[in-house]
Formats: C-alpha cells, structure tokens, sequence
C-alpha cells in the first residue's frame, strides 16, 4: 500500500476511464433528475381535469378585452333604523383577546308567529363574568304593509328567548310538526333548543331534547331530514376546543408585544354533532346522539385528534340520489364532504371531491358557504367565502359518470379575484334582479380591529361584495356602488348575512349582522319591470317546511332549479319562501315540485307576481 495507482486489470478501464465513466454517470443522473422536475411543473400547470372522462380543462383567467353588458341598476337603501331595529350585538370584549370575541354572531330570517312575512332574530355573545351576563339577544316582529315601509317590533322581553348565553348561530324549523317554526341556537358552551309555544312564547327544551351538547364552542347548524323517516334531524358543527385558560396560555401578540387574538390552527380540532329526532307527533322533545356511529366525526389518522374546524355547513343532496348529503366548511384545515349511506351513516369524500383543498392542495380559511345550481342546466355549484389573501372558491361540479367531481371555478366564473383582498363571512346565492340568474353577496370584515398595525393596506370594517349573474362566461361581474348605491357598501364588520322579501313586494331584502355593533338591514329597490313567483311549500308529514325540497320551473326556455334549504352562509339562515325571478317572461312555462319523499308533483302553471302555497299532495 504505497499510496500508487494500481494496475488496470487487462483489457479493463484505465484510472482515467473510469473518472469518465463515474462522471457520465453523475450527469446522466442528473439529467434525469431534471427531466422529472421538469415533467412535474409542466403536468402541475397542464394536468387533465379529474373527471372521469379525462379531457384536459385549461385554467385562464377572464378575457378582460371583452365588452359585457353593465351590471343592472339595483339600489339597495339602508333602513335599519327607519324600520326600527335597535339591535345591538355584544362579544363581552374587555381587553382579554379571547379568540370567540372576534367571530360575532348570525341573523335568522324566519316566520315565528304563522303570519306569513319573515322576522328576525339576532344572536348575540353576553359577559364572560356569569354574575354580570346578561340577555342580549333579539327577537323582531316584522309588522310591515305588503308593499309598504319596513317596519319591526322589538317582542325579545317576555318571549322565553331573554335570557344570558354567548350565542354564536342557529336554525329554525318545526322539529315537533306542531305547523309552528322551533329555534335552536348553537353557543360557547352548552346549546339550546327552543320550543315554539305559540303566541310569541319560546320554552327552553334542551334538557329534554338531549342536545345541550356539553361545554363546546358550537356554530353552524342545520335541520334536515337524514334518513327520510319524513321529521327533521339536527347537525351541529364544533369550531375548535376552547378555553379561557387556554386561549392565554397561547399568548399572541402584534408588533410591539401587545396582546392579540390567537389563530385558529394553534387550538385543536372539535368534533360535530349529530341527532336523530325521534319526537312523536305532538309530543315531548326526545333525540338521540348518534355522533360516534354517523361517520362524522373525523381523527386525525395518525394522532387521533378531532379535524373539523366547522363554521359553515351547506346541506345538499350533492351526487343526486335522493339522500341529503352535507358540505362543511372547515377553517385553516380541508373541507368535508359527508355523502349520505342510506342508514344514518355518512362516507367523507372531500379529497376524492375535489373540494377539500384549493388549486394547489391547500386548505384555506373557510366561513361561510352555500350551495346552489347557478347556471341555466344542472351543475351543482358550492360557493365558500374564505380568509383574507385567499380568494372566494366556487366548486362546480363537472359532467361526465361521476357525479362527485368538482372543479373551483372561481378565477373563470369571475367570482374569485375581486374578493382575494376581502375577509369574507356571510355568503349566499340570491337573484336580486329578479332575472332568474343566482347572483351571489358576501359579507365581510377582518377579526383583528388592529390589523392596519400589520397591514397598512387592510382594514377592519371592509364594505359587502355583490357579484352579479350575467350568464355565460365568466359568469359573474363584480357590482360597484354606481350601479347599486353607496348604502350597500358601506365599510362594516360583517358576519352572518340572510336574504328574504321582508315588505313582500317581490324582491329580495338583505340583512347583514356586525361584530361587536349594530345590523344593517337593506331593503332592495329594484325597478326592473321583471316579474317573479313566489312559491311556499307546505310539507303533509312531519317536515311541514319541505326543506330539502326542489322547485324546477321553465322559465322563457331556462331551466330554474331551486331547493327549498333555510341553512346558508355563516351562522345564518334566510327565508323558507323559494323567489323565483322571471326576467320579462310574464309566466312560468311548466312548474314541478320534487318532494323531500322523492315524489314529483307537477303544479299547475300560475300567474306571475305573486306568491302561491303549494301542500304537498
């Protein structure tokens, strides 16, 4: 071993044949290296469309050079105090920057006394002292004329519904199908369920009910009929585990070391709830918990932790089958797909879906969500307002075998890249011109009243977004103050959010609830000359609502489709009437209802500019 070269062996490389060699080998290894790098960012940004038939979908944005027809002038004027609602929502602030403080509350938009026009109701948080919390939620009567000046009655003393909870959302239906509208109110802490007695009278059922749910940071609810035993079943979605003593112990701060409000992905995840009604007709309250054996309740496969960061649920039968399925939107973690097994179970799909993740496979910050066929044929699309620097999603689904893929056409259908600066809540589809397109309206505001110290360019009270439904592509055209009035865009802290026609004149009014401050109630003032039907559906069995019901009508040639679902945008709930707009068309060509039992009922054809009630044969 003296340090010399050894000898080739005959016939064999030479000590510099083999530098070459090993150095070939190197380069060759390398170029493969590139060749797939290279190959991956060519299939990231050209990959086909998950559907089953494989044809490639090129993401584009809109064609900016192409000369659209101008969003409609549609006024909205705010009323708020004209109409008398004094409302006032409270989230117990007091300098702790407790992570709840932030979320605000939603507005219900429901028929409590059978007059047939929509009130309201106000959730509301209260102080985190007991000895000092107060009732701070609010119930209105709508005493308006038909066609006349909104007018509400503050009726929340005396009415069962004053007392102190820190109240986040809720949903309203007639779990004991006694014709009387119920109300169930998702809390920090134990929830509640109030029965209607009648008479403006609420008593407090919980107990009896079994759905108090325990000491959870609750949020978005739903009723829906889930095993098509014809009554109501209720879903309730947890946000995240929370305490007080939790929430300090995460200790966040802005700049300069004061106390902020936490993020979400530093607390766990929370598991939802779901209970089966089995109230007898006219009898007392009695559900059970079937949360652990729905499949619904999702782990964390490696370390058993709850996943669901639920703020926002849309129930939808999502692959046609005649089941109710449920959307939820998760926040800073993927969104679940829940389709329905046909015997009180649910299977998660939302990878498989393609609406779990944006674009990339991120989650993103979801809030408020609704679900809705927007387009003149049977495309199912799901609209998720998310976090600030992420834009709306607008999961379509796509044609072909599998009913179950969706693609976010947010950029292509125009909803996506004016919203990417905005915190968006509140969210929901509605036809404000009465063209008989879904146009859609989000609700928004940041959480950090600070913000601007971080963000120069952000605000905390930010104005709504109204995109407008032109049809074709891109579907949707943001509205500016020129073409609906300055009131609608006024700077707020928006939260919940809900539609209805409150003065019953046709059109759709719009409620918009604020953190820590008062509503704004807009009333449309749209004068098209377009006509509408108004459609209210009367359920025979114990689902006297008809939720989950279908209205198809043909409409100049079009195609409406329209399901009758209270439950939309961020801890709010809209009006159970379904409006259908006509455009010029003076009628309805053809009119079927396709009952929450799968049965079809074809309605005769009815005159515009009404509203009609249809029973359920």
């Amino acid at each position: 071993m003296n340090g010399l070269p050894h000898p080739a062996p005959a016939n064999g490389p030479g000590p510099d044949d083999e530098v070459i060699a090993q150095a070939l080998r190197r380069s060759l290894m390398a170029l493969v290296l590139i060749g797939l790098v290279a190959s991956g960012v060519i299939w990231w940004f050209a990959r086909p469309s998950r559907s089953s038939a494989g044809r490639v979908t090129p993401l584009q944005a809109p064609d900016a050079t192409v000369i659209r027809q101008p969003p409609p002038r549609v006024p909205f004027t705010d009323v708020t105090e004209a109409a008398g609602i004094r409302f006032l929502h409270s989230n117990g602030a007091t300098g702790q920057k407790l992570l709840p403080e932030t979320m605000g509350g939603g507005v219900l938009a429901f028929d409590f006394d059978g007059d047939l026009d929509t009130d309201l109701f106000f959730t509301s948080g209260t102080s985190w002292d007991p000895a000092t919390a107060r009732a701070t939620h609010a119930l209105y009567r709508n005493d308006s004329p038909r066609g006349g000046p909104l007018r509400f009655t503050d009726v929340t003393t005396g009415s069962g519904l004053d007392v102190p909870l820190y109240g986040m959302g809720g949903a309203a239906a007639d779990f004991d199908a006694d014709g009387r509208i119920d109300l169930f109110l998702t809390c920090v802490g134990t929830n509640h369920l109030f029965r209607n007695l009648g008479n403006g009278q609420f008593q407090d059922v919980t107990t009896a009910a079994g759905v108090g749910g325990g000491n959870q940071w609750s949020t978005a609810a739903a009723w829906f009929d889930l095993d098509q035993d014809g009554d109501l079943d209720l879903f309730v979605g947890n946000y995240i585990e929370w305490s007080p003593e939790l929430d300090q112990r995460m200790n966040s701060t802005l700049a300069g070391g004061s106390r902020a409000y936490g993020q979400p992905w530093n607390f766990p995840g929370s598991l939802p709830f779901l209970y089966r009604n089995d109230t007898p007709p006219g009898g007392n309250p009695r559900f059970i918990d079937i949360s652990a054996t729905s499949g619904l309740q999702i782990r964390n496969a490696a370390s058993g932790a709850p996943m669901a960061k639920t703020l926002a649920v849309a129930p939808i039968d999502i692959n046609n089958d005649g089941w109710m399925d449920l959307v939820l939107a998760n926040d800073t973690v993927q969104n679940f797909v829940f389709t329905n097994r046909h015997d009180a179970t649910f299977t998660e799909v939302g990878v498989q879906s393609g609406i779990a993740f944006d674009a990339y496979g991120h989650p993103r910050g979801a809030m408020g969500i609704d679900a809705a066929r927007f387009r003149e044929d049977d495309a199912l699309g799901i609209a998720i307002g998310n976090f600030a620097n992420e834009m709306n999603a607008l999961y379509v689904s796509q044609p072909g075998q599998d009913q179950l893929l969706f693609a976010d056409e947010a950029l292509t259908e125009g909803i996506g890249p004016a919203s990417r600066l905005l915190l968006k809540f509140g969210l929901f589809f509605f036809d404000y011109d009465l063209d008989g397109r879904l146009d859609v309206l989000t609700a928004n505001g940041h959480i950090e009243e600070e913000i601007e110290k971080l963000q120069s360019d952000v605000r905390y009270r930010q104005p709504a977004q109204l995109f407008w439904n032109a049809g074709g592509g891109p579907a949707f055209q943001p509205v500016s103050p020129a073409e609906s009035g300055p009131d609608l865009f006024q700077p707020l802290v928006g939260r919940g959010s809900a539609f209805a026609d409150f003065d019953r004149d046709g059109d759709l009014d719009v409620v918009i609830a604020q953190v820590n401050g008062p509503p704004r109630l807009f009333r449309n003032d749209q004068a098209l000359g377009h006509h509408w039907l108004r459609l209210r559906l009367v359920g025979r069995h114990r689902n006297t609502g008809a939720i989950g019901a279908w209205i198809r009508a043909r409409v100049d040639g079009r195609l409406l489709a329209r399901q009758v679902m209270p439950t939309r945008s961020y801890l709010s709930q809209s009006e159970l009437p379904v409006t259908l707009g006509l455009g010029k068309a003076l009628r309805v060509e053809g009119l079927q209802i396709r009952w929450p039992n799968g049965r079809d009922q074809i309605v005769p054809v009815p005159e515009s500019d009404r509203e009609i009630e249809v029973i359920e044969p």
